[in-house]
């Protein structure tokens, strides 16, 4: 009888190097578990400080031309009945990313949910009855902290893509960005400094596109080989890996940006979140808006300039005109007479329009004709 081979030893584990964002996250943990212990050496409640992420807490700087969070905020307490689940929650919270950061680990959203939710001992109760309560207290630990969950070691799933002049140096990969094929480098949920590095880039603007469909037209026709250029998209409303790259390489190589979106309220949104920020993430909009970026199209006078067809024209619905009014009235638009002319004409045309639709005249005609003559005149909304 053969003799089993034993069990080949285990390699031990590298120590844990922390960076010095690492150990400001973690000490920031910490002091958050210290007042709370504090509270209890004193014999006082325990209560949490947390700046409310709520919209009459939201207010758009026109200096810094981004949202912000307000100084407002409520307070968590461990011992009111009704608030005692989310204090424990948020808590909970805190100490799984304090395990992902001494272990030097990075999970999902997802999968903190799973490694914090269980029965709650001597009871039926469960930590979390689904995701959303995790996701939630997530948002509260990073702003109490003000750290980005990325920061946390929390990612979510991968929206977006890019090509072009770049080189980039990823968890210490060095990859090409003119050399991806056609998918593309697959832009990671967590994009900062410690793990993506710009290496060598000779673009010189960044060209976001809305969809993946209107993406691959532009990497099939080299568009970014042609006009030297990084060529991005988020998959629609590009999630929060896609905005944070597009803030760095705006603000740490200085290139201009350029957004080609639907001509609906919905690309006008997505334009929206891009240059101010979102609402439900004004607590970031310092390290994700970028002012600067520009409306290159699709726009509502394209229909007649472009000399379109009947066919390609979609139809607004009630939500669709209620969108776009409530659009045109948010501060950063409303004082721009060429943005209430450009929502105002998409009313009075009565339909939106795809960028797709340009396909109606020639499949490359978005890239060979509409977008280069936008970039040679300048022909953009702010």
């Amino acid at each position: 009888m053969a003799k089993k081979s034993a069990r080949p030893a285990a390699t031990p584990a590298a120590p844990v190097v922390l960076t010095a964002k690492d150990k400001k996250t973690l000490t920031s943990l910490r002091e958050l578990a210290t007042k709370v212990e504090t509270f209890a050496e004193k014999a006082k409640p325990p209560v949490l400080d947390i700046r409310s992420r709520s919209l009459s807490n939201i207010s758009f700087n026109k200096s810094r031309k981004i949202l912000e969070l307000g100084k407002g905020s409520t307070q968590r307490e461990l011992f009111n009945l009704s608030q005692a689940k989310a204090y424990m929650q948020t808590l909970l919270v805190g100490s799984g990313c304090k395990r992902l950061l001494e272990q030097g680990k990075t999970t999902s959203l997802r999968g903190l949910y799973y490694m914090l939710k269980h029965t709650i001992a001597g009871t039926k109760e469960e930590t979390f009855d689904d995701q959303s309560e995790s996701d939630s207290m997530i948002e509260d630990v990073e702003v109490i902290l003000t750290a980005m969950r990325e920061e946390l070691h929390l990612y979510a799933k991968n929206a977006g893509a890019m090509v072009g002049n770049i080189t980039v140096i990823d968890s210490g990969d060095e990859i090409d960005c003119t050399r991806m094929g056609s998918g593309g480098y697959s832009i990671p949920s967590i994009v900062e400094p410690e793990i993506v590095q710009f290496k060598k880039c000779k673009a010189e603007f960044i060209l976001h596109v809305e969809k993946d469909t209107v993406w691959r037209r532009f990497n099939e026709d080299k568009f970014w080989q042609k006009y030297n250029c990084i060529l991005t998209h988020g998959g629609g409303q590009p999630p929060r890996g896609v905005r944070r790259m597009l803030h760095r390489l705006h603000n740490e190589l200085e290139l201009p940006v350029y957004c080609v979106l639907d001509n609906d309220p919905w690309g006008y949104y997505i334009y929206s979140v891009i240059k101010q920020g979102s609402i439900n993430l004004a607590h970031e909009s310092a390290r994700m808006a970028i002012p600067d970026c520009r409306y290159l199209g699709l726009r509502s006078r394209d229909y007649d300039r472009c000399e379109l067809s009947a066919s390609v024209q979609i139809r607004l619905n009630e939500q669709d005109v209620k969108r776009a009014k409530q659009i045109a009235e948010y501060p950063w638009f409303k004082n721009k007479p060429a943005w209430q002319k450009e929502i105002d004409q998409m009313l009075k045309n009565g339909f939106k329009l795809e960028v797709e639709s340009l396909i109606s005249k020639d499949i490359s005609y978005v890239t060979e004709e509409y977008v280069p003559s936008r970039l040679e005149e300048d022909d953009f909304l702010d």
